[in-house]
């Protein structure tokens, strides 16, 4: 991605984004085993599961029979308001078990929606910034927007950053309070928000509330607790042209994820370049990706970009 060129005669007058990969590595709790066919097999902690895959146009590395041994398989998409699918169990699984990243640790369960409680390939995001969360040498304030069940925001905390986590569902803040609890983070800094994500934003912004990182994992498609619509192609501009009045004199991070297959990770790229104008700092884009233990394949799994203080 080194050319210049845009079509015969424009050449873009601004620098080309590097375009960067990212595969966590510390997970010991998660793997993918394999994909492909459309499908991925995956372990989370002690179960096996398989989930749809349209990405992975492949043949499968692994036997059948790997496949075949998995504990649950998810037949069919998710709908965009709602369960579009169904879990098949080979067995009886708890409602729930533990699993752990590093130091944090957190409740898995098998939703309607075919995603258990957490996005492996976000751990790369959760390292990077808790380190310069830690490394800051100041009070650092983050505010997680679509903060799901919390593990990001347990990072930050963790770290030693105060953490203002909003999601628009009661039942996801209450598992990601049970997860604080089952960290032994119950003593850190965190406030736990039910609200709409543009509509918090917009009174933090009333509030003259500020912020040194932001951290924005917003869904295809959304409600509000009171039937705010959320779609991302039409609400993530203005939740970022708010949210840039949000940032603190000295930002020091943001985050900016996104799982829209349709949408290019230079989308995310520029909206954040527009929003830091004027500030001193570095931009990386690309792709979120796991690794598979069969083959070696790199699986992409969502798009980001992401703003660090220089």
């Amino acid at each position: 991605m080194t050319s210049s060129h845009v079509s015969g005669k424009v050449r873009s007058r601004r620098p080309t984004p590097a375009y960067t990969l990212l595969a966590p590595s510390g997970w010991s709790d998660y793997a993918l085993l394999d994909s492909g066919g459309g499908a991925k097999l995956e372990r989370f902690g002690r179960y096996s599961f398989v989930r749809p895959e349209p990405q992975a146009v492949w043949s499968r590395a692994l036997p059948s029979k790997a496949w075949d041994a998995a504990d649950g398989i998810f037949s069919g998409e998710e709908a965009e308001d709602g369960g579009g699918g169904r879990w098949q169990f080979k067995h009886q699984l708890e409602e729930r078990w533990m699993m752990r990243y590093k130091d944090i640790r957190f409740w898995a369960h098998a939703t309607s929606f075919r995603h258990l409680g957490v996005f492996p390939e976000q751990a790369s995001q959760w390292d990077w910034m808790s380190e310069l969360i830690a490394h800051a040498g100041r009070p650092i304030r983050v505010l997680n927007l679509f903060g799901y069940t919390g593990i990001a925001t347990l990072a930050a905390a963790r770290a030693g950053a105060q953490v203002t986590h909003v999601d628009a569902s009661k039942q996801i803040v209450a598992w990601a309070r049970e997860n604080q609890a089952l960290s032994g983070l119950e003593d850190r800094p965190v406030r736990w928000i039910i609200d709409d994500a543009l509509k918090f934003v917009q009174r933090e912004v009333r509030r003259q509330a500020r912020y040194d990182g932001l951290i924005i994992d917003p869904p295809k498609f959304g409600r509000g607790p009171k039937g705010e619509v959320w779609k991302l192609y039409d609400s993530l501009p203005a939740l970022l042209s708010a949210s840039r009045s949000l940032l603190s004199e000295r930002p020091l991070f943001t985050v900016l994820t996104a799982y829209a297959i349709r949408t290019s990770a230079l989308s995310l790229h520029y909206a954040l370049d527009e929003m830091f104008a004027g500030y001193n700092g570095a931009l990386t884009t690309g792709e979120m990706v796991n690794i598979e233990q069969s083959a070696g394949r790199m699986l992409s799994t969502a798009i980001f970009s992401r703003w660090e203080a220089s």
